[in-house]
């Protein structure tokens, strides 16, 4: 508990069995009240590494559904279980489980609805081996968003994101893509509820067990952020009605 207020962590994995007890061990249990691990149809023992890490709750996807697909089955669960702030933790170890109690304590004060762990604030995501071609393609990427959805994020493409149970229940994310965009997706939600998401520097690591997409995936990721920000752009001047925001 943090306040009073019931923390869930939520783990959505795919072939984590590598890097979920390095992971898991370092979240700060004295504050974080249950775990939830989503794998995704994974090709590995990831379910099994968390059956004997004692993780009190284990999903596992008989087809894979997708990032998207597996982060509506996470937070749908994790409200079920009453969680009051949820944390979105990748078990491949490539964000820090250390930035947990700093990241909860900003919503459990009530600063800030959401908060982001960001790679872009400071230098820690070139230090911690960020391709240059990834850093560039996130940098244009940012900006371009910031000017169409009128904000100034660091970044919006984070995988380390905390949100209080409020957001989860007003932002309707299972209207959400199942695939990788629905990050940006429930970015759009959030702004357009009316909320603010504050950041965190977050160091990252990159490492060959450390998930990543490739080039051609990056691109089509790529044109998918722009797709969304433009239609939250239209949306915000009330000249496109978009479904996901109702």
């Amino acid at each position: 508990m943090y306040n009073n207020q019931k923390v869930v962590i939520v783990l959505p994995a795919y072939n984590a069995a590598k890097t979920l007890a390095i992971t898991y061990n370092e979240i700060p249990f004295d504050i974080v009240d249950e775990v939830i691990l989503v794998d995704d149809a994974s090709k590995d023992d990831t379910i099994e590494v968390g059956k004997n890490l004692g993780i009190q709750h284990l999903i596992k996807h008989e087809k894979n559904k997708g990032y998207g697909g597996n982060q509506k089955t996470c937070y749908t669960k994790a409200l079920d279980l009453g969680a009051d702030i949820v944390v979105m933790l990748h078990p491949d170890y490539q964000y820090t489980p250390k930035l947990i109690t700093a990241m909860v304590s900003i919503i459990g004060q009530g600063l800030y609805p959401v908060v982001f762990g960001s790679r872009i604030l400071g230098k820690g995501a070139l230090l911690g081996g960020m391709p240059m071609y990834k850093y560039i393609f996130n940098r244009m990427l940012t900006l371009a968003q910031n000017l169409l959805m009128n904000q100034k994020l660091s970044e919006y493409h984070t995988g380390y994101r905390a949100f209080s149970r409020e957001v989860l229940q007003k932002v309707n994310f299972m209207k959400n893509s199942d695939n990788f965009v629905f990050d940006n997706q429930m970015i759009a939600q959030i702004f357009y509820a009316g909320y603010e998401i504050a950041e965190v520097t977050c160091p990252t690591k990159y490492f060959p067990e450390a998930s990543s997409i490739n080039f051609k995936n990056s691109s089509i990721y790529g044109f998918g952020v722009l797709k969304v920000s433009f239609l939250y752009f239209l949306a915000r001047l009330g000249l496109y009605e978009w479904e996901i925001l109702k």
